[in-house]
């Protein structure tokens, strides 16, 4: 059950809200047709985290309408993935224009993300450790070292640490395993994510980057390296997919931390 419900249950159960008030928040649509998506407005009663727009492949005024639709049903801060950055300081524009109320997109170019709100304040106790095996994994790390950070979660990020100079990853021991759990993100071979595996006793996410040369086959091979990890708790997500391990990092990390 998500915050949201028990807090409305509990406020109904005190007397500070009446049955018919709650009955008549929890009878709201849980969905709004805009024609060209149905915006999901009860997946934080369901999951405990709204909607998140994945921006690729929407036009401007697609995704200024689904901002629109969350913002008017109570939703402040909104998660905008893969979002180019011209498109970004047009819907930036477009939203002041259009909403009444003061709206601000602040946009994170190298994660390719866009925040509509704050990142929250208050963070974990314990943290998600974010590693690369190169610079040019970058922009997917800092896709997934964002997404985490919005989520609540602090983050450290061990960059460019890959299996080229082994020296390097063993450097940050301590943060490794001091991290509750960790994403590996590489491309080439993957290899850095077995390594990482075989170190540390919390899980590992994978994410093979599409980084690398001819046979590196925009990715594939560093995915079925990592699907093949002779190491133990190294699990996979897909290529390039930053969003899906800080999701997944996330829930993982905030077992255990008090609501």
């Amino acid at each position: 059950m998500s915050q949201d419900v028990r807090t409305l249950l509990e406020a109904v159960k005190n007397g500070t809200v009446d049955i018919d008030t709650a009955l008549m928040t929890l009878k709201q649509a849980p969905f709004q047709d805009l024609g060209y998506a149905h915006v999901d407005l009860h997946r934080t009663v369901r999951q405990g985290v709204p909607e998140v727009i994945y921006g690729e492949g929407k036009s401007v005024e697609q995704v200024v309408g689904i901002i629109q639709s969350m913002k008017a049903n109570g939703i402040d801060n909104i998660l905008v993935t893969r979002l180019p950055k011209a498109m970004a300081e047009t819907i930036q524009t477009q939203i002041s224009q259009t909403m009444q109320m003061h709206v601000s997109l602040h946009y994170y170019e190298a994660g390719r993300i866009g925040i509509v709100g704050d990142m929250p304040v208050e963070t974990t106790s314990s943290h998600i450790a974010v590693v690369t095996g190169g610079t040019s994994d970058y922009n997917v790390a800092e896709e997934c070292a964002l997404t985490a950070e919005f989520y609540g979660n602090s983050v450290q990020r061990i960059y460019d640490v890959g299996v080229a100079g082994i020296h390097r990853l063993l450097h940050h021991l301590d943060e490794l395993m001091s991290a509750k759990v960790i994403v590996v993100i590489a491309g080439m071979e993957g290899a850095l994510a077995s390594v990482v595996g075989g170190l540390v006793d919390v899980p590992v996410i994978a994410v093979p980057t599409s980084v690398g040369y001819g046979t590196a086959f925009g990715g594939v091979t560093a995915l079925l390296s990592m699907l093949n990890s002779c190491a133990s708790g190294v699990s996979v997500v897909n290529i390039d997919n930053g969003f899906g391990a800080a999701y997944m990092a996330n829930m993982i990390n905030h077992i255990g931390e008090s609501k």
